[in-house]
C-alpha cells in the first residue's frame, strides 16, 4: 500500500529550501494551504520552533473543526527535564492546540548522553497524561536510526530519504524499521530542493554533482517524468514507509504535489539516481567553506 502525503511547515517561518524563489509564505497562503490540506486528507502536520513562529502561525490558520494530525518536537535538553516538558506544552498551546497527535525528539544525540533514559520516560509521561499520542524520533543518517528504534522503541521515526538519498532504503533501515511495528516517516524527498534546481544555479560545493544531477533528469524525461513525479513516485512506495512529509510554499505547489502523487507511477532505474557524495547529502555542508576537500571532488570528478 502507497505511503500517504504529510505536510511541513518549515517554509511557513522562513526561507527554507535551496531551491525556494518566493521566501517566507504569508499566513494568507499558510491558511488555503491548510485548507487545501484538509479537504485533500493531508492530515499530519509536522511543526518546528526552529522555522520562525511556525507554532503560532499554524494554531492562527487552522480550519475548524481541524482533522490534522499535528506534531511537535522537543529542543535540546541542554536547559534540563523540566524546562524541555514546559517548552513541550507551551508549543501545544501555541498551536491552539490541549493535545498533539505526536512529539518527535528533535535531537537524537539527546537519547545517547547521560539524561537519555530519563528523557523517554517524560515523554511516555506526557503520552499517559494525554499531552501527545504518540513518541517519534526525527533522526538523520548518520544517527543509525536503527539502533535507536530498537533501544528505544519509538511509535514514529522520521528520518529523510529520497531519490537522490537512497542509502536508509539501500541498507535495509526503512524496511527493517517498519517491521519493528515502527510508523516510518520520510522527510527531503525532494533533497530540500537540490532535485529542481538548475545546474548553472548550483553553489560551489555542489558543482561536483552536476552532472550526475543532469543525468538524473535526463533519465526521467526518457521515461515520460518530470521531477516532481519522480520523486513522490519513489517516495510514496517505498516499503514500509507510511507518510512522505513534504514542504510547500504555495496552495498551487501543493494542489501540483497532491496531483502528481496521484498519478501512476513511472517505469525507470531507480538505483541509477542515488548519489554517492557526502557534502551533496548533508545540507549542512552545502555553504560550508570545504577548502582542500572541495578540490579533490572536482578533480576527481572532471
Amino acid at each position: 500500500m502507497a505511503a500517504s502525503l504529510g505536510l511541513g511547515s518549515a517554509q511557513f517561518g522562513g526561507d527554507y529550501g535551496i531551491s525556494n524563489t518566493r521566501g517566507r509564505v504569508s499566513e494568507d497562503e499558510v491558511r488555503q494551504i491548510l485548507q487545501l490540506a484538509a479537504d485533500c486528507k493531508v492530515l499530519t502536520v509536522d511543526s518546528s520552533h526552529y522555522d520562525g513562529d511556525v507554532e503560532r502561525i499554524l494554531g492562527r490558520n487552522w480550519p475548524f473543526p481541524s482533522p490534522f494530525k499535528p506534531q511537535v518536537r522537543t529542543l535540546r535538553l541542554e536547559k534540563g527535564l523540566d524546562w524541555l516538558e514546559s517548552r513541550l506544552r507551551r508549543s501545544v498551546e501555541h498551536m491552539g492546540l490541549v493535545r498533539v497527535h505526536a512529539a518527535l525528539i528533535d535531537n537524537p544525540e539527546d537519547l545517547m548522553g547521560p539524561q537519555g533514559d530519563e528523557l523517554w520516560a517524560r515523554l511516555e509521561k506526557l503520552k499517559a497524561d494525554g499531552l501527545i499520542s504518540k513518541i517519534g524520533i526525527s533522526a538523520s543518517y548518520d544517527d543509525q536510526p536503527l539502533l535507536l528504534a530498537r533501544r528505544f522503541k519509538p511509535d514514529v521515526m522520521q528520518v529523510p530519504a529520497s531519490i537522490l538519498d537512497q542509502r536508509l532504503v539501500r541498507d535495509g533501515t526503512l524496511a527493517a524499521l517498519a517491521k519493528l511495528g515502527v510508523e516510518v516517516q520520510i522527510r527531503s524527498v525532494f533533497l530540500q530542493g537540490l532535485l529542481f534546481l538548475p545546474r548553472e544555479k548550483l553553489p560551489a560545493n555542489l558543482i561536483p554533482v552536476g552532472p550526475h544531477l543532469s543525468r538524473v533528469r535526463r533519465i526521467m524525461a526518457e521515461s515520460g517524468a518530470d521531477p516532481l513525479h519522480a520523486a513522490l513516485s519513489f517516495a510514496l512506495n517505498l516499503d514500509g514507509v507510511s507518510t512522505v512529509v513534504v514542504g510547500v510554499t504555495s496552495a498551487a505547489e501543493l494542489r501540483a504535489i497532491i496531483a502528481a502523487s496521484e498519478s501512476k507511477a513511472p517505469r525507470i532505474n531507480w538505483d541509477a539516481m542515488a548519489l554517492n557524495d557526502e557534502v551533496a547529502l548533508t545540507p549542512g555542508m552545502w555553504f560550508q567553506d570545504l577548502g582542500e576537500k572541495t578540490q579533490r571532488r572536482l578533480v576527481r570528478v572532471a
